[in-house]
């Protein structure tokens, strides 16, 4: 039987992963494919990004504490521990590295809608960052995912 610190580490894994790819790979792409102005979907997911970034940090912080309080120093040796660390730095430099430059870029082209200014080539650079970023984190997620399930450390 699982102790309380596995099911709330089930819970932590199943809250970031599965929010990351429900908000990432369901919600952002139906926004832009339904709702008739860009600019507002870009604005909705936009903070949905956010709520599942500060959402990611909590988890990977539970997550880290947990492992390091029941392995000690031998959690450094294992995958789980990294691949939790790996996620955490990505959600961190997206959420405080990338993000601020597309918000930047976003304000440097007011009164205009950045995709419709001068900026529009560097804010689509920043955002196949934050992309990439995100793609490489949720693939981590999935690793992290099968991980759990199989009792792997």
């Amino acid at each position: 039987m699982k102790s309380f610190s596995d099911a709330l580490q089930s819970i932590a894994v199943t809250l970031w992963v599965g929010g990351m790819w429900t908000i990432g790979f369901v919600v952002a792409p139906l926004l832009f494919a339904r709702l008739p102005e860009r600019v507002l979907a870009g604005l909705i997911a936009g903070k949905l990004f956010t709520l599942v970034a500060y959402i990611g940090i909590v988890c990977a912080l539970v997550l880290l504490l947990f492992r390091v309080a029941r392995f000690g120093a031998a959690a450094l040796k294992q995958g789980n521990f990294w691949v939790v660390l790996l996620m955490l730095a990505l959600v961190l430099i997206g959420e405080f590295g990338v993000q601020p430059v597309l918000e930047s870029l976003k304000t440097q082209a007011l009164p205009k809608e950045v995709m419709a200014s001068i900026f529009r080539d560097r804010f689509d650079t920043w955002h196949g960052v934050a992309s990439g970023l995100y793609v490489i984190e949720s693939l981590l997620g999935l690793v992290l995912v099968v991980w759990q399930n199989r009792g792997l450390k």
